[in-house]
């Protein structure tokens, strides 16, 4: 299926496969054999690898970076500047990719390193490095990332400050 808005000077690599309603930016470079799922939008100045996976409904915003072979579920939001690696010694090319599940959600400038999960549910603070595996449900941030609360604390904070800046407008 062809993308249903595709911005100037995107590179496209050979078997390609857009879901429905797909929406590329300018300026990206998309890698051989990937999928993209149905609804989803690439923000300008990507690069994705070679057969990556990126799910349905995805939010990635400008400058993000998906190695070759790294996985994306549904519903992930991927903040802008953000890396996900795949090759712990570079150059080795025994890739061993970062993989992302079901709802996450990735701030901006956040490096996820190679042979990382970050489970459903979980959410990654901006400017955050991430060397585990980040279980499901779980908030982390810093350097190295470490828990800091449960995603239902997490959506809590985040509906009071709604909340508040409503109030403030």
């Amino acid at each position: 299926m062809p993308i249903s808005k595709k911005g100037k000077g995107v590179i496209i690599g050979k078997n390609v496969q857009f879901g429905k309603d797909v929406v590329v930016w300018n300026y990206v470079v998309i890698g051989d054999n990937t999928k993209i799922g149905d609804g989803t939008r690439i923000g300008s100045f990507c690069d994705i690898g070679r057969d990556v996976t990126i799910g349905k409904n995805c939010i990635i915003q400008a400058h993000v970076t998906i190695s070759n072979e790294c996985q994306i579920g549904d519903n992930v939001f991927i903040g802008p500047n953000t890396s996900l690696l795949n090759d712990k010694f570079p150059h080795s090319r025994c890739l061993t990719p970062s993989i992302i599940r079901d709802n996450v959600i990735i701030g901006g400038c956040v490096t996820i390193l190679p042979n990382v999960t970050v489970y459903e549910n979980s959410v990654v603070a901006a400017g955050s490095v991430v060397t585990k595996d980040v279980p499901p449900n779980t908030v982390v941030k810093g350097i190295p990332a470490k828990p800091m609360m449960t995603r239902h604390e997490y959506e809590a904070k985040r509906k009071e400050f709604i909340e508040t800046r409503k109030k403030a407008i």
